[in-house]
């Protein structure tokens, strides 16, 4: 990951705004005062009026609005002021330069992109992060442009995770992309936030969209989990023919239904597990001697 102690971090300061409110009546007295002073007559009363009406537009020009979850960052002759972020009408002097700067929650989703986890297997995966920006100064001039840098850390910090987990068959106790989503998004959640710490962006959730085995090892990939999910059940099975095996001899040998030999009990064995274990519906044949023969 990129060294960003050679940038020199900037810290958000709250204020630097007025209320508008107080201002717009301050300007709208001064425009009444210019006009009655204008229409006088005399040439000081023109020069005064001239004046309110200057001091008056001055004031009108410091005028800006800010929406909920809005602030605005204030600079001054380029020198970092403060960061107003008081939602309503607001004022300041007019050589002071605003830039506002959104702090609603927004939303991403990743392209879908074609990584190899760690076995090397290429899969496609893509990711839905929910963030904000906490801290408008290290957005603003800390990085060049914030949203198009998450962007970019997003993409770099998903192929890192992608490449520390395997796809669905790890080691012993390993979390994998397909069985611990919830592991593995917690883990790219704070890589992310490692990683656009230094933009003043704060990461609240980062989420597997989508996840998948790339086109040209799908369909072998596929036959692989068909196959063993077939040994599964077939293990399975044969776990359950055993134990029914083994329940009917004992119900026999209890009740005293039949007396088996070893031969004829290990053919009834034979016969029941494959009745049991059998894909197919068993054709039964009727003997016609005894068993005792």
């Amino acid at each position: 990951m990129a060294d960003h102690r050679a940038i020199q971090s900037s810290a958000e300061r709250h204020g630097g705004g007025t209320s508008g409110v107080v201002m717009a009546f301050i300007a709208l007295a001064l425009g009444v005062i210019a006009i009655v002073f204008l229409t006088g007559g005399s040439p000081a009363l023109t020069a005064l009026g001239g004046l309110s009406l200057f001091i008056a537009f001055v004031i009108v020009i410091g005028f800006y609005t800010l929406q909920p979850n809005e602030a605005a960052v204030i600079t001054l002759f380029g020198r970092y002021t403060a960061t107003d972020r008081s939602a309503g009408l607001r004022w300041v002097f007019f050589l002071y330069a605003r830039r506002k700067v959104s702090l609603r929650v927004r939303n991403i989703t990743s392209d879908k992109l074609k990584v190899n986890d760690k076995y090397g297997n290429p899969i496609e995966i893509a990711v839905n992060v929910v963030w904000r920006i906490a801290d408008t100064a290290q957005a603003v001039f800390d990085v060049d442009n914030f949203a198009s840098f998450i962007n970019i850390q997003i993409e770099t910090g998903l192929r890192d995770i992608t490449s520390r987990y395997a796809y669905d068959h790890g080691e012993e106790a390993e979390p994998t992309l397909r069985a611990d989503a919830d592991v593995v998004s917690q883990k790219l959640r704070d890589e992310l936030q490692e990683r656009v710490a230094v933009a003043g962006i704060a990461i609240d959730e980062a989420r597997i969209s989508h996840l998948a085995y790339a086109q040209e090892i799908a369909g072998a990939m596929l036959r692989r989990q068909q196959a063993q999910a077939i040994i599964a059940a077939r293990k399975l099975i044969v776990t359950g023919a055993v134990s029914m095996v083994e329940n009917a001899l004992q119900l026999l040998s209890e009740h005293d239904v039949v007396r088996l030999d070893e031969n004829r009990k290990a053919q009834m064995v034979s016969n029941l597990l494959v009745v049991l274990c059998a894909d197919r519906d068993a054709q039964p044949v009727m003997p016609t001697g005894s068993m005792q023969e």
